[in-house]
């Protein structure tokens, strides 16, 4: 049994259709879910946390971290300020 599970239920994951600890007999399953599950949240989450995939043996982590806050520092990231 491989088991895919989220380190921390944000509220985006709380309010996603995504259950924790989903078991699959396949590991190919396992991963492909995963995988599935790591981009979809990274790409269409609220963006305050980042969530990256790790594996160790029959179980798939996804460790969530809140993302640093990009720091404009009065710059608009034209290249033009230095």
């Amino acid at each position: 049994m491989f088991t895919i599970n989220v380190e921390k239920e944000c509220g985006c994951f709380k309010k996603s259709s995504y259950d924790n600890n989903m078991s699959f007999e396949s590991k190919d399953d396992a991963l492909i879910q995963a995988r599935l599950m790591e981009s979809h949240m990274n790409q269409k989450f609220c963006q305050s946390h980042l969530f990256t995939l790790t594996e160790d043996g029959t179980n798939f982590q996804i460790a969530v971290e809140n993302r640093a806050k990009a720091s404009s520092g009065g710059c608009c990231g034209g290249g033009h300020c230095s």
